[in-house]
């Protein structure tokens, strides 16, 4: 079921706009749902979850932030079918209303010693709210590049809402970081809830910019033509579920490893390792930075060499440079700590994730396209993203302090998604 290829060009300056949207939004977005990863790696545990055993805090605190993996498949499932039904930019406005309201609401919430067991609940029901949100969110943002975008623009435009992801954890740790300022004893009071509050105003930023951008040209002929799935679920489970397996199984390799370079590393550092909180946030903000610059530049190299050759060269890449990251950990330097971080983020995972998007809106045709990626990313996040800093931490624990295991799971996850790599087959060639 395929569509023409013949929509119309947008101009250069719409292209821009879309852009912008785009990026903006993502941000926003990520900038909310990583709020929480890092702040539940320092806070969390304490304010919401005190027990004796800090470890049984620290997975408690890692729970909820896996929780939303798996209730981002059911955002996934709503938004997608509103947005191959009715359209992307109208399921933008939505998911970011939910995600920006969710994130404030923590910012108000009191901790356990003020209302006992409702806070970890409240907790909990706000970051499944979130986890709606992000669910519908990425392939919204991502549709909306990939299908303004020129046809020898794909690789490009499909790699910018992928920056969202790391200016938005940029943005979330150095946030995280100023306040970390504070004295202890301010910052587990009331310095973590700044910024959640303060997201309010990005969130009102980004619907003011998404609000003056019109449906996508690929969405709008399909409209007008009539080829848009009645139930698009029920259609792309029933047509296209080979994809759906093959986008969750490259997924595995791009989430995994990030969870592990830039949630688990917080607490693992710091705890185990004996760095200062600062210091690791530090090396996680620089190594972000270098991945912003590094996913455009990948995206559009792969507009050139390929985006299944650029995958698969970062995929082996990965494999191999998981033993190397934590043995420079072990070194227990400022500079190995760096080096490890900046490389295995801003070098090793930038490729990977640069052309992610664009690889999976190339096997989705546009009338089951929002359905077909969101369900590949949200239920490959599901598997291997969420639940990464929560078994890291089981693992650590489990082999006595030892990191092979979470360095042969990294490996594990790269294996899955050189498999699904390899069952991949475009069958809409950029409509």
């Amino acid at each position: 079921m395929r569509t023409s290829s013949t929509e119309p060009a947008a101009s250069a300056a719409t292209n821009k706009r879309v852009l912008i949207a785009s990026l903006m939004g993502s941000s926003i977005e990520w900038f909310d749902y990583f709020l929480y990863a890092t702040t539940a790696a320092l806070v969390f545990g304490k304010v919401f979850f005190p027990t004796t055993d800090p470890v049984v805090g620290l997975m408690l605190s890692y729970l909820t932030f896996s929780l939303t993996f798996f209730i981002r498949p059911l955002g996934g499932f709503i938004f997608s079918h509103i947005g191959d039904r009715i359209g992307r930019k109208k399921t933008l406005v939505i998911t970011l209303s939910l995600m920006g309201g969710a994130t404030v609401l923590i910012g108000l919430l009191p901790g356990y010693e003020q209302i006992g067991i409702w806070a970890p609940i409240l907790l909990i029901v706000l970051r499944l709210v979130q986890g709606l949100g992000i669910g519908g969110e990425w392939g919204g943002a991502l549709l909306l590049a990939y299908e303004y975008a020129p046809k020898n623009r794909k690789g490009l435009f499909g790699s910018v809402p992928q920056m969202g992801v790391t200016i938005g954890m940029v943005l979330a740790t150095l946030a995280i970081t100023v306040m970390s300022t504070l004295p202890d004893d301010q910052f587990l009071a009331w310095g973590w809830r700044v910024p959640f509050l303060l997201s309010a105003i990005l969130v009102f930023l980004g619907l003011w910019i998404r609000k003056g951008i019109d449906e996508t040209p690929a969405f709008k002929q399909a409209k007008a033509s009539g080829n848009v799935a009645k139930i698009p679920l029920v259609e792309t489970l029933r047509y296209h579920w080979r994809a759906v397996l093959v986008a969750v199984a490259i997924k595995f390799v791009e989430t995994a490893p990030f969870y592990i370079f830039s949630t688990f590393i917080v607490s693992y550092a710091t705890a185990t390792l004996g760095f200062e909180r600062i210091s690791v946030l530090n090396a996680v903000t620089i190594a972000t930075l270098l991945t912003t610059v590094m996913i455009p530049i990948m995206g559009r190299l792969s507009d050139s060499i390929g985006r299944k050759r650029m995958f698969i060269a970062g995929t082996f890449v990965m494999a191999a440079f998981t033993f190397p990251y934590f043995m420079l950990l072990e070194q227990r330097t400022m500079t190995s700590l760096v080096i490890a971080t900046v490389v295995g983020l801003g070098l090793v995972w930038a490729p990977i994730t640069a052309v992610l998007g664009t690889l999976f809106s190339e096997i989705f045709s546009t009338r089951v396209r929002y359905t077909g990626i969101t369900l590949g990313y949200q239920i490959g996040a599901a598997l291997a993203g969420g639940t990464a800093p929560l078994l890291a931490t089981w693992l650590l624990n489990k082999y006595n302090g030892s990191w092979v295991p979470v360095a042969w799971y990294i490996v594990g996850t790269a294996v899955i998604s050189l498999i699904g790599i390899a069952f991949a087959k475009t069958v809409a060639d950029n409509d």
